[in-house]
């Protein structure tokens, strides 16, 4: 597994773990029952501190990825990773609501907004 920390990046940093994991998760690059590193080993690894470790493990927990067991560390649940998957769309067509109340705010109309969204992710893809 390998986290990369953003300093320029706005979103804070126990997210970017969050989000890397997950997606690590997600893509099965982590199966069910994969240890992770220790919280004190990964702050040392992205020479962070402990309590940002912390609080992206506790994120992730709550949002039952995975488990932590005292004195035995920390390991990706069984988590089907479908049901996943509807919980990021679920999360996705929220934001893309908001953005689409927000394009009629500005007077764009569905084809601008379109033609937005195709600019925007072939400029990622690059």
């Amino acid at each position: 597994m390998n986290i990369v920390i953003s300093n320029s990046s706005g979103e804070p940093i126990y997210a970017q773990i969050v989000s890397q994991i997950r997606q690590s998760i997600l893509t099965g690059e982590l199966p069910a029952g994969s240890s992770l590193p220790s919280i004190r080993q990964l702050a040392k690894d992205l020479q962070i501190s402990v309590i940002t470790t912390k609080r992206a493990y506790e994120e992730l927990e709550r949002a039952g990825l995975i488990d932590s067991m005292v004195g035995r560390g920390s390991f990706v649940s069984g988590v089907n990773r479908e049901f996943l998957r509807e919980q990021r769309l679920k999360a996705l067509e929220e934001k893309l609501a908001e953005i689409a109340a927000e394009s009629r705010t500005l007077g764009l109309d569905k084809q601008e907004l379109i033609a937005l969204l195709e600019t925007v992710y072939e400029e990622d893809d690059r």
